[in-house]
């Protein structure tokens, strides 16, 4: 599509502000997420959106086992924390309180909640790969607004 006029209107759909934190064997990382929507009633599901390319993609095969937290209006630090991104053996959780799930996932402490999930499935998309995942568990931590992202263009971050 050569005419760009819907940008400024694909930009404005709001979309939470999330941290995905993932554990693959002895290693573990969190991205900031932005594409998360409710997927599915029963069994209870969530769909994200990862960039292709990054090497999260790789660690999420069926039933990798993943957390989705979910951040306050107030946590613009945390924001900015996970917004710069992670190299692959670089600590993604200094000095941020930490719990861990069962299965040993890191969960923020100071989130507003959080999901416990397990990938189901996954479809490319463009440049992005889409991801299916079972809610397995989860839990509100606080009262309070969640961080909500509205971008001027529809064409980036």
């Amino acid at each position: 599509m050569n005419d760009a006029s819907y940008l400024p209107i694909l930009g404005r759909l709001p979309s939470g502000v999330f941290v995905l934190t993932v554990k693959q064997g002895d290693q573990t990382t969190g991205m900031l997420a932005s594409w998360v929507m409710q997927a599915g009633f029963e069994p209870p599901m969530v769909s994200l959106a990862i960039r292709q390319g990054r090497y999260l993609t790789e660690w999420l095969t069926q039933k990798s086992p993943c957390v989705l937290n979910v951040l306050r209006a107030d946590q613009l630090a945390l924001l900015k924390h996970f917004g710069k991104g992670f190299e692959p053996n670089e600590p993604a959780f200094s000095d941020i309180p930490l719990n861990r799930d069962p299965r040993g996932v890191p969960l923020l402490a100071d989130s507003l909640g959080h999901l416990e999930l397990e990938i189901a499935n996954f479809v490319d998309s463009g440049d992005h790969r889409i991801f299916l995942a079972t809610i397995l568990g989860g839990q509100l931590n606080s009262e309070g607004q969640p961080l909500v992202h509205i971008r001027k263009n529809g064409a980036h971050y």
